[in-house]
């Protein structure tokens, strides 16, 4: 069980006096607690600071550090407006940046892969061919739009599909 600290029990984060020493010493006494809590001791912190439920999925890490960033936003301010715009562009952007782009297969010497061109690759002593389509990826008489869906297909688990056919290595970052 995580320890409890001298904070563990402080209700709601004061108003006022927030951007003084003793203020910013309350805030990163807080903050420097919060990777020692359990689940529920950061739902409850949750509750006390922000009011209502944490959200479920939320893993117990994760839930620190937005439970951390969310207390030094209420206290110091958090982004500009502009910055916030930049964050999170609407539909129609004037950047055009995609937030997930499609990519391009390509083999771990980052050779494109041409329509036509086969993947091969052994799943309990089964060969699985993959055909390399202009829109696509063709299995087993079906078209998959990515090379993820195939390897679900295949296994019944969720793959990235390049690491599954091998065209990256486990450790590349794209």
């Amino acid at each position: 069980m995580a320890r409890r600290g001298k904070n563990s029990e402080i209700g709601a984060l004061p108003t006022s006096g927030l951007n003084s020493a003793s203020g910013r010493n309350v805030i990163a006494a807080l903050v420097s607690e919060l990777p020692d809590l359990d689940q529920a001791q950061l739902c409850l912190r949750w509750r006390n600071h922000r009011g209502g439920t944490a959200h479920a999925h939320l893993p117990r890490l994760l839930l620190a550090r937005v439970l951390a960033y969310r207390l030094q936003s209420a206290a110091h301010g958090d982004l500009d407006r502009a910055t916030l715009r930049r964050l999170r562009p609407s539909g129609g952007g004037s950047d055009g940046a995609e937030p997930f782009t499609a990519r391009e297969p390509k083999t771990r010497d980052g050779v494109s892969l041409r329509s036509g061109g086969l993947l091969v690759r052994e799943w309990k002593g089964q060969m699985q061919h993959v055909m390399v389509l202009d829109e696509g990826f063709a299995w087993n008489g079906a078209t998959y739009i990515s090379l993820s869906r195939v390897a679900r297909a295949i296994t019944g688990t969720n793959w990235n599909g390049h690491r599954f056919f091998g065209l990256r290595k486990s450790g590349d970052a794209k």
